[in-house]
């Protein structure tokens, strides 16, 4: 019931773009309530839930929410894959343009469990290139392109300042989603998908 009610108050706000102050509030308690009842209070010993592939339905982080203010580009998807054995982190943001100008902002990080529902998160490279030149189809294929070390014809570069860490606090986690609290006051809603 807490989950329909959540899912009903962040449709069509567009990840979180379309929302107003009043809908800010009200999806902040939806959040809320539902993380009352999280079924799975040590989310980071549920590695089988936690794994795969999470795709973004709403979030406060103006950071994410800033792409979209480039001319000419629309955020479309935004995926955080998670690859627990490696605890690694493929942040994922899909950008629509002019045609054949769609493009790609990746963000790859590695995190430390520091207790049973907070992981610290240290960024150690960015992407960011048009989706066909990088031949991205899907999160899975490109991040196993990643990990196989290859670069890729695109802005590429190893992220080495101490200052690209936070951490992450994950509230609530079921078999098919999963809310979290950032360092920065940001709350993430995603989807495994």
């Amino acid at each position: 019931m807490r989950k329909t009610a959540l899912l009903e108050v962040i449709a069509g706000k567009n990840l979180g773009i379309n929302a107003t102050d009043t809908d800010k509030q009200a999806i902040l308690s939806a959040i809320a309530n539902l993380e009352d009842l999280n079924p799975t209070p040590r989310p980071l010993e549920a590695s089988d839930l936690l794994d795969g592939n999470w795709r973004l339905l709403y979030t406060s982080s103006s950071e994410l929410l800033n792409i979209n203010r480039i001319p000419l580009a629309n955020l479309n998807k935004i995926y955080q894959c998670i690859r627990v054995k490696t605890k690694s982190v493929y942040n994922i943001a899909e950008i629509n343009g002019l045609p054949f100008l769609e493009g790609l902002v990746s963000v790859v990080a590695k995190f430390e469990p520091v207790s049973p529902s907070r992981v610290q998160v240290k960024f150690e490279r960015s992407i960011i290139g048009l989706q066909r030149l990088l031949d991205y189809k899907y999160p899975g294929s490109f991040i196993e392109a990643i990990e196989s070390g290859k670069k890729f014809l695109a802005i590429d570069f190893p992220i080495t300042s101490n200052e690209q860490q936070g951490w992450l606090d994950i509230t609530y986690l079921d078999n098919d989603l999963r809310i979290g609290r950032g360092n920065k006051g940001s709350v993430f809603v995603l989807t495994k998908s």
